[in-house]
């Protein structure tokens, strides 16, 4: 069985066993949970292309991590070695590294100037998939769906957000994880690496896929809740509250799944 349909069989599994509609949210959320929130998300990405790029973590490019909740120690990754005969490869990653990384800086700052002190970057499995670094058609497999799963992400925020000089920033990170999703979409297409469904919301690029684009009939993308975010997020896992990329779990108070989207 290869990695992929592995990870598809995981999925059919953990779909069966939870076929609950996703429970809204009865407590009540603010600005700065939804900051955390996010917050949880780019420490993630920030790791993951940091590391195909170059080896190492955030940290080790002057990122801080510390703050509240539990600092853990990020595993799984490495460098990845890529082809850049038709495009160039290694400059897309290191720009996608950058881009994350300034967006952890952002989101800290921003808690911060709020007299709120930012939770710490959490355990992260970077393998959390089972693949991702094993060579170019590994890394765009898991990039595509973290970029994906980014921009709906930040859209099922926005909604949730009061304060509009953070819903003005959320917009454009959200747009910057769009630019993110097209491209490796395109590189996905152009080399024909197959593509993981993740849920029922989740619109793949070809060969798998039929669209290049990750919008549905009305030409508008996909929103996931929090619940529905971590619940990929933790590998499948409904009314989970660690797993999959998150060995310990999210920092912060949104940290419990719901079921797939």
């Amino acid at each position: 069985m290869t990695k992929i349909s592995a990870y598809t069989a995981m999925l059919s599994a953990s779909a069966a066993i939870s076929t609950q509609s996703v429970e809204a949210q009865t407590a009540t959320i603010t600005d700065v949970d939804i900051l955390q929130f996010a917050l949880n998300l780019e420490y993630l990405e920030a790791e993951f292309y940091t590391y195909a790029a170059s080896g190492r973590g955030i940290v080790a490019h002057g990122i801080g991590v510390d703050g509240d909740g539990t600092e853990g120690v990020t595993t799984g990754g490495d460098r990845v070695n890529f082809n850049s005969n038709v495009l160039p490869l290694q400059r897309i990653v290191e720009e996608l590294a950058f881009d994350e990384r300034a967006h952890v800086t952002l989101l800290r700052g921003a808690l911060t100037a709020a007299g709120v002190k930012p939770v710490a970057k959490p355990a992260l499995n970077l393998g959390g998939l089972g693949f991702g670094f094993g060579g170019q058609a590994d890394f765009f497999t898991v990039a595509r769906i973290l970029e994906d799963i980014g921009v709906t992400a930040y859209g099922g925020a926005a909604p949730l957000i009061s304060n509009k000089d953070y819903l003005g920033v959320a917009a454009r990170i959200l747009a910057v994880e769009a630019f993110h999703s097209g491209n490796i979409r395109l590189v996905i297409a152009e080399n024909r690496y197959n593509s993981v469904k993740v849920d029922g919301v989740d619109i793949v690029p070809p060969p798998t896929g039929t669209r290049y684009f990750a919008t549905d009939d009305n030409a508008l993308s996909a929103v996931r809740t929090p619940a529905q975010v971590l619940y990929l997020a933790y590998g499948m896992k409904a009314n989970a509250t660690s797993g999959g990329f998150y060995p310990a779990g999210f920092n912060g108070k949104l940290a419990t799944s719901g079921t797939a989207a």
